[in-house]
């Protein structure tokens, strides 16, 4: 789908220098599209069904990604690019900080974040392609972890201290105040990373472009559209695709909704800083943990044998919810733990999608590209289902909606059997790391 740039012979700085740096601004700007914004608007008393609706669209700028990346080959330089986009970035946030302060706040912070959104899924394109043409395969091995690591440290940074920073100012400040001086150290955070990228980011040049034209690049894409479309069984798995991320598109949405919404409408009326503890700590240290597990228990058992307990597992966050949903519970350590089962189930079962797109679905010619179109694919469908949960939920009421998640993820379970899966000796024995690692990242 698209040409790697050449690996420099000598490398300018030890990638220890701009690995760290550069993972931790591609999650910095994902979560606070994806996470922050929703659990944000909730404070400023946006209903349900709006939320969802408009992170879901914010959200489809990372599934179509796979459209305009081929055409970021022809740029001379992926660096100019991710730092470019790192600027537009913390202009955009200094922007969504200003936007807040507007009487028609919500319509303008909507259209700060659709720019955010796409800047972002921009930036994600070329920095994965500067860490692919920077390093060789043994230093991208090498330095894997420290992708996945400073990645998840932007989710810390975000629900963890900013939720907990953004209650604190709440007090003082009042809502739509504290949020705008969120945003402010942000863009400044931000702006500071991207200067010290423009010094620390290796300048690989794109020696090929010169062999590559906009119609090239289209008459690419469109072969390696074609020959997706035309694999044995592909719609069948497409479908099972969509299907496996139904529910949790739904309860991934409302569930952190439910925490903060106020008791007497059916929440647990959890504030700020609480649900930003929870979710900054127990939260992403469950989820890693079920993300690795999950990922060394396929290996071990296979992807065929273990699908039917992955599927079963991505279905325990629905059930944590309806049961929290239920009882209603006040003290924080009863909501912690609940929270922690949530998150382990939901990485360890994850882990089954990354696995299935990657070895029944991307083998082929154009395999890496045929992964970013099943990853897209699979992103639809958490849009998709991301997008009508809030309906649902206001017409259901919470107690009922979680109830029907858990019954969005039995067609998955059926269709399972129906679809094709690889032998378990035609993958290698590292997959199921790797895909742990992806899944972390």
């Amino acid at each position: 789908m698209s040409r790697q740039e050449p690996a420099p012979s000598a490398p300018t700085r030890n990638p220890i220098h701009w690995v760290p740096s550069l993972y931790f601004v591609q999650g910095m700007q994902f979560f606070v599209v994806m996470l922050i914004a929703g659990l944000m608007f909730k404070n400023m008393g946006v209903e349900n069904d709006q939320i969802a609706r408009w992170t879901g669209l914010l959200g489809l700028a990372w599934a179509i990604k796979p459209l305009w990346s081929p055409f970021l080959e022809l740029a001379r330089s992926k660096k100019l690019i991710v730092v470019a986009m790192q600027f537009t970035g913390a202009a955009g946030l200094g922007l969504l900080a200003l936007a807040l302060q507007l009487p028609m706040w919500f319509a303008a912070a909507i259209g700060v974040l659709f720019v955010l959104a796409y800047a972002s899924a921009t930036h994600d394109i070329a920095c994965d392609g500067l860490y692919m043409a920077a390093l060789d395969a043994k230093q991208q091995a090498a330095y894997a972890g420290w992708q996945g690591a400073f990645f998840n440290a932007s989710k810390f940074l975000t629900l963890g201290g900013l939720l907990v920073l953004a209650g604190h100012l709440e007090k003082q400040f009042g809502v739509f105040n504290a949020w705008s001086i969120i945003f402010v150290l942000l863009a400044v955070l931000l702006a500071l990373l991207a200067s010290y990228n423009a010094w620390a980011l290796p300048g690989t040049l794109n020696t090929e472009t010169a062999d590559i034209s906009v119609a090239g690049v289209a008459k690419t894409l469109r072969e390696v559209i074609g020959d997706f479309l035309q694999k044995p069984g592909i719609w069948l798995a497409i479908l099972f695709i969509v299907l496996f991320r139904f529910a949790e598109g739904q309860v991934q949405t409302i569930g952190p909704l439910f925490l903060i919404e106020a008791r007497e409408k059916g929440g647990l009326g959890l504030t700020t800083e609480q649900v930003g503890g929870v979710y900054g700590t127990v939260g992403t240290a469950a989820f890693l943990v079920g993300s690795i597990l999950g990922g060394y228990f396929t290996s071990w058992l296979s992807l065929r044998r273990a699908m039917p307990i992955l599927i079963l597992m991505m279905g325990v966050p629905n059930v944590t919810f309806y049961y929290l949903s239920l009882s209603l519970p006040q003290d924080m350590f009863h909501i912690s733990a609940a929270v922690a089962v949530e998150m382990f189930g939901y990485g360890f079962g994850f882990v089954g999608m990354i696995l299935y797109i990657m070895q029944a679905v991307a083998p082929g010619k154009f395999q890496t590209a045929h992964y970013a179109l099943g990853s897209g694919v699979m992103q639809l469908g958490f849009i998709f289902s991301k997008t009508i949960s809030g309906d649902i939920q206001v017409a259901m009421g919470y107690q009922h909606f979680f109830l029907w998640t858990i019954a969005c993820g039995v067609p998955a379970l059926v269709l399972m059997f129906f679809v094709k899966f690889p032998k378990p000796q035609s993958a290698p024995e590292n997959k199921a790391d790797s895909a742990a690692a992806a899944v972390t990242s």
